[in-house]
């Protein structure tokens, strides 16, 4: 049974509990504040299962995708609702994964579909779209970042590739190929069984990527200038970073762990080949969060609800959850 919006008011607005990483130095109990959360008004088949993923934001917008059906929603973040801005299906957009906005387009990631879609926000009409290359491998175009010249970042999870699409590549007649960028066979990333390449975040000096490996709970960072991947130096931390914010050299990784969430704050050193994490704080309204997106002093963060779904249990109201940044 869903619960209704009185009970849902109440819950996000519960204290903010901190977490600490074990044997991390200075770490400071977050104050106690009060979050809130968007409701996703759900849509057609996915009225019951839009189990969100990605997120992106445009001045006071934000859109989120369903995993089920490919459905963006779209809320303002002074509102309390999100509400349906393309519905799922159109275009073959079957399932919405990461997304990120760029020079007034909303770039989209297709997960197991291998296809990544281009939408002008003003009249939301599809002006690009790519596909990766079909060679019956499997696929899973997860998280997209966009640099500071405009280019667009894809990862793949399943398929050991960095895909990138520069400025003159963002429009197309019909489905082109998705350009590789990265190959990481050989390299610092390794894949292995699992959810591996996925949150992707870009420096604000233009000069590197930072990649969470999942199922290795490690972050890479790839130097734009020669593609040379190196492993971030955490001296001795791990995290299992699912979507990552970086704001200047601070880093705040979601992880996911069952149905508790986190948000993982990370202090990297110029030049962001290492870092020491300080806390691991998590909030009574996150619900298998998956990823984030800055706002001011806030993040608003994706709530999931996979655990619902492999436990084939009737998920709650799906929402989105503003919360301070650690």
């Amino acid at each position: 049974m869903r619960r209704s919006r009185a009970v849902l008011a109440a819950t996000a607005s519960a204290a903010v509990v901190l977490v600490l990483a074990p044997a991390v130095p200075g770490a400071v109990a977050a104050p106690a504040a009060r979050p809130f959360r968007y409701l996703i008004d759900p849509v057609g088949p996915a009225a019951d299962g839009v189990f969100p993923e990605g997120i992106a934001l445009r001045g006071d917008r934000f859109f989120v995708g369903s995993t089920a059906d490919g459905t963006i929603y779209r809320g303002d973040v002074d509102g309390r609702r999100a509400t349906p801005f393309l519905l799922g299906g159109r275009d073959n957009r079957t399932s919405s994964i990461g997304m990120k906005v760029s020079d007034g387009k909303l770039f989209v990631a297709g997960g197991a579909t291998g296809r990544v879609f281009a939408y002008n926000l003003s009249n939301r009409r599809l002006v690009g779209s790519w596909q990766v290359p079909q060679t019956g491998a499997p696929t899973f175009l997860n998280d997209i970042a966009v640099g500071r010249n405009g280019a667009v970042y894809v990862t793949d999870s399943a398929r050991p590739v960095l895909y990138r699409l520069r400025p003159s590549q963002q429009r197309t007649n019909g489905v082109k190929t998705l350009p590789a960028f990265v190959n990481f066979t050989g390299t610092a990333l390794q894949y292995a069984t699992g959810n591996n390449a996925n949150g992707i975040v870009a420096s604000d000096n233009g000069r590197f990527l930072v990649i969470a490996q999942s199922n290795a709970k490690k972050l890479f960072r790839v130097r734009l200038s020669d593609r040379r991947v190196t492993q971030v130096n955490l001296h001795g931390q791990s995290v299992a970073g699912d979507g990552l914010v970086l704001r200047g050299r601070t880093l705040h990784a979601v992880e996911r762990q069952g149905d508790v969430g986190y948000i993982v704050k990370i202090n990297l050193a110029r030049g962001l080949a290492s870092g020491n994490l300080v806390s691991r704080t998590t909030y009574p309204s996150l619900n298998d969060p998956t990823t984030a997106a800055a706002l001011g002093k806030s993040l608003l963060v994706v709530n999931s609800q996979f655990g619902e779904r492999s436990a084939g249990v009737q998920p709650g109201p799906f929402t989105v959850s503003r919360v301070p940044a650690p």
